[in-house]
């Protein structure tokens, strides 16, 4: 009978403590969608930087789709802007997915895009995937 409580003590604190001690070594998870590049981009940007600054392990992708993709190009009216952002941000492990159903609904090319930018067959989509897999999700 000692034995079985001990067991079933030990099961116990196993599973209170274990617990915690796992969430605590957990990555933070966040996904920024951005569809409208005039308004969201420079604001999304600053975000992530001041998330990664604060909270630098964050795992962090941002999805463009529709007219949120023009930030991503080469011929962006505010590159001179956004441009080393991009490049700093990607240099800290964020991921830039552009939809490539907006690409092909408007005749994109993926040569027209930053080389920091990845591709993605639907934004909408990758935004649904990577929230069922525990990403927060941040439109700015």
């Amino acid at each position: 009978m000692k034995t079985l409580l001990r067991g079933l003590l030990t099961a116990f604190l196993f599973t209170v403590f274990a617990v915690p001690a796992t969430s605590a070594l957990a990555r933070d998870k966040v996904v920024y969608h951005i569809n409208d590049a005039e308004h969201q981009a420079l604001a999304g940007l600053r975000n992530i930087r001041n998330q990664l600054d604060t909270a630098p392990d964050t795992d962090v992708v941002l999805v463009a789709h529709a007219k949120g993709v023009d930030f991503l190009m080469e011929n962006y009216k505010d590159a001179a802007t956004v441009g080393p952002l991009i490049s700093a941000l990607h240099a800290r492990g964020v991921k830039f997915e552009v939809c490539e159903i907006t690409m092909k609904q408007r005749n994109l090319k993926k040569e027209q895009f930053v080389l920091d930018a990845d591709f993605t067959p639907s934004g909408v989509v990758e935004l649904t995937r990577l929230q069922q897999k525990g990403y927060a999700y941040i439109k700015p």
